[in-house]
């Protein structure tokens, strides 16, 4: 293996490119190298972690390989993976990676709801509607049982104040920027990001190597500034009772292929 450069070849690194004697100059090259470090450095465990799981190996495994708790795996890459996942969302709901299949409908759903309602980018609220699109799937059974109907959902996005639409560079970035749009890639408003990344997280955190709607359903909830999660509390689907009943949808699931 290739040694890594060494604090005195970083040293001369950071010299050479700051240009200046300044020490403030040479310290904010430093912090810039040393952030590009961390991203390199998450990106090449981010890709070996994601083998490890296509290989079949459990987060144990895999935290145990890291020298660190399952919980610090999963709030480690779950932002990673995620990202890369939706990066991978094709316009029109194509082929997904690690979407089941009602879950992919799920994604079309919303992005069909985002144009009916004269939107350019699906935020949360469209990612709520479509979940009723799968009634079969385990969050439209979830949300049946708390008593939460596709009507009274739909009445109350189009009562809602519409979310911002606006990215912030990073996520644009994470997007992957105007390329994808130009190549039909469909975009999410920023909400619609998180609430697609904290699925992932969702995902990881129960152990599962696919994303159903049910962890669609509960990522939801993970972002308290969403306008989907006033819509869901005030129709009586607390997150508390949403997950009792999504526990109990999967006893004995058996998830569907995810290729």
């Amino acid at each position: 293996m290739t040694p890594p450069p060494n604090l005195q070849d970083l040293i001369d690194s950071v010299r050479q490119d700051a240009s200046t004697d300044n020490p403030l100059d040479q310290l904010a090259t430093a912090a810039a190298a040393v952030a590009e470090l961390e991203d390199t450095s998450d990106a090449l465990l981010g890709y070996f972690v994601d083998r490890c799981r296509r290989e079949g190996r459990s987060w144990s495994e895999i935290s145990a390989a890291l020298g660190v708790t399952k919980q610090a795996v999963h709030k480690r890459f779950a932002a990673t993976v995620g990202d890369r996942i939706i990066a991978s969302i094709p316009a029109g709901g194509g082929t997904m990676e690690r979407f089941t299949a009602r879950a992919r409908v799920v994604v079309s759903s919303a992005v069909l709801a985002a144009r009916d309602a004269g939107r350019s980018k699906a935020g949360a609220v469209h990612i709520l509607l479509g979940l009723f699109a799968e009634p079969e799937g385990i969050a439209a059974k979830a949300l049946h049982a708390v008593g939460v109907t596709r009507d009274s959902v739909r009445a109350a996005v189009q009562a809602s104040p519409p979310a911002a639409e606006a990215y912030s560079p990073e996520q644009a970035q994470s997007q992957g920027g105007a390329a994808d749009e130009a190549h039909g890639t469909v975009r999410f408003a920023a909400d619609g990001v998180l609430a697609l990344r904290d699925a992932v997280a969702v995902a990881l955190e129960l152990g599962h190597n696919y994303i159903g709607t049910e962890h669609l359903l509960l990522g939801l909830y993970r972002n308290p500034d969403s306008p989907a999660v006033p819509i869901l509390v005030t129709a009586g689907a607390s997150e508390d009772a949403v997950r009792t009943q999504v526990t109990e949808l999967l006893r004995g699931y058996q998830p569907p292929s995810v290729s």
